[in-house]
């Protein structure tokens, strides 16, 4: 993996709730802001190591989601919500009419999906790792769960039921699922990193319950009308979005490309870095992939 680069972590407060968020390449004329998958499961720290060796070209800024990470919990959450949290960044360090490149991965691409919808003119790029145009994409995970259950022996039909419900009981539980689960996200596991991973993350129940509340997320019909130059990557072996869901998005979005990573899982900016970088240095120049 490419290494990745220090930044200077901070807090901020935007639309009433605290940010932990991270930025390096401050010198840089344009602008990407990362965006974490995991609801209440996630925070800026996999995203940044997967690419902030952008900061070698880019100001590079990658934020905790509310209810995320370190950053505060802090209602309403819905996805408007998170895409208007996006929005606040923008406008914080790029003033009014300033552009982004947004990048999202898993749950942070349906949230830079919501932002394309309702700020596209904000955007230059858009770059979506492993996510979906809408909640339908739950049931054939779930397909794929089953297909797969031999990879995740401690894992069972009711934890996933929790991983898209609203019953997950507290913290501790949430973090024995998603340790159980952790197999299913590489296509070659390492459970000594998957238990440090899990030990150190920080996990919200809460945060994870009020967002699976939410059944109405399906933009299918507005990706029609986004014109922005899209990058859709996913793993070929990716479980949880799996590739039909990336090339639904590259069908629906006039101006969008995809892209299967060989040999990776939903974890592929990680798994195949080298090749991902490569790929959006490549996207983002304008040449042809």
């Amino acid at each position: 993996m490419t290494s990745k680069t220090s930044g200077r972590e901070d807090y901020i407060t935007l639309n009433g709730c605290r940010f932990r968020y991270c930025m390096a390449g401050e010198h840089n004329e344009e602008t990407i802001i990362l965006l974490h998958g995991g609801r209440g499961a996630g925070d800026y720290l996999g995203e940044w190591a997967a690419y902030s060796a952008l900061a070698d070209r880019y100001r590079v800024i990658a934020f905790d989601q509310r209810g995320c990470g370190l950053s505060e919990i802090a209602y309403p959450m819905n996805f408007r919500q998170y895409a208007d949290d996006v929005e606040a960044f923008r406008r914080h360090f790029c003033g009014d009419d300033g552009k982004i490149i947004l990048q999202g991965g898993s749950f942070g691409g349906m949230i830079a999906l919501t932002y394309a919808v309702h700020y596209q003119n904000h955007l230059s790029r858009l770059i979506l790792r492993g996510t979906a145009p809408s909640h339908h994409h739950e049931a054939e995970a779930i397909e794929t769960f089953k297909a797969r259950i031999d990879k995740v022996p401690s894992a069972s039909a009711e934890m996933i039921d929790k991983l898209f419900g609203t019953t997950i009981q507290d913290d501790t539980e949430f973090r024995l699922i998603w340790f159980a689960l952790q197999p299913l996200y590489y296509e070659v596991f390492d459970p000594n990193s998957a238990l440090e991973r899990t030990r150190t993350m920080h996990l919200h129940a809460e945060t994870h319950n009020e967002m699976f509340r939410e059944k109405e997320y399906d933009l299918r019909e507005q990706l029609r009308d986004m014109t922005v130059p899209t990058l859709a990557f996913c793993g070929e072996k990716d479980w949880i979005c799996p590739p039909s869901q990336t090339g639904l998005i590259a069908e629906l979005c006039p101006n969008a490309e995809r892209w299967l990573v060989p040999g990776a899982n939903h974890s592929c900016h990680l798994e195949k870095n080298d090749e991902v970088l490569t790929r959006i240095r490549t996207f983002l120049e304008g040449g042809s992939t």
